[in-house]
């Protein structure tokens, strides 16, 4: 009777035809507990920071922190620096030049490190680890990590699960 009472864990969310989930997120207001809240209720295995800079000025966010936060939790960290968006194309970000930070990030992406990164993260997402992509922004649509999620897109199919933390 106990084995009759005991929880079901719920299935790992892939798509109908196995296809992989690519996570997404941005700590952009929220706090290192909140982040981490949503990484493990997705059960993501490995976060990959695709930020140029890995520091922060928000408390919790910088790389050798944010790594031995994740690792407490079971969550492997790897930055892919070469993944980020280049300082000119930060600047434009910063100025509100949108339509500038994307004309620098296209042609960023399709360097040779990036692409590098690029096939690294696909090896990644292959081996099928649960990934999640880490940004600074809360809207992912405004952020570099869609435009990674859609050189992902161009070379494998993936579903993109887009995490939010709590406020």
């Amino acid at each position: 009777m106990a084995a009759a009472t005991k929880k079901k864990k719920a299935p790992r969310k892939k798509a109908a035809s196995g296809t992989p989930t690519l996570f997404t997120i941005g700590y952009e207001q929220a706090t290192v507990p909140a982040v981490l809240r949503e990484l493990t209720r997705a059960k993501v295995d490995l976060l990959v920071d695709t930020r140029a800079v890995a520091a922060s000025r928000r408390p919790g966010f910088s790389k050798k922190t944010l790594a031995a936060s994740l690792d407490e939790e079971g969550i492997a960290y790897l930055h892919l620096q070469k993944l980020g968006t280049p300082a000119e194309g930060r600047e434009a970000a910063r100025a509100g030049n949108l339509d500038r930070l994307w004309h620098i990030y296209a042609k960023h992406i399709k360097t040779p490190d990036a692409q590098a990164a690029i096939d690294d993260l696909l090896a990644l997402i292959k081996s099928r680890k649960r990934v999640a992509l880490l940004c600074y922004c809360r809207d992912p649509r405004a952020c570099h990590r869609d435009r990674v999620v859609a050189a992902v897109k161009e070379r494998m199919r993936v579903t993109v699960e887009d995490l939010i933390p709590a406020l």
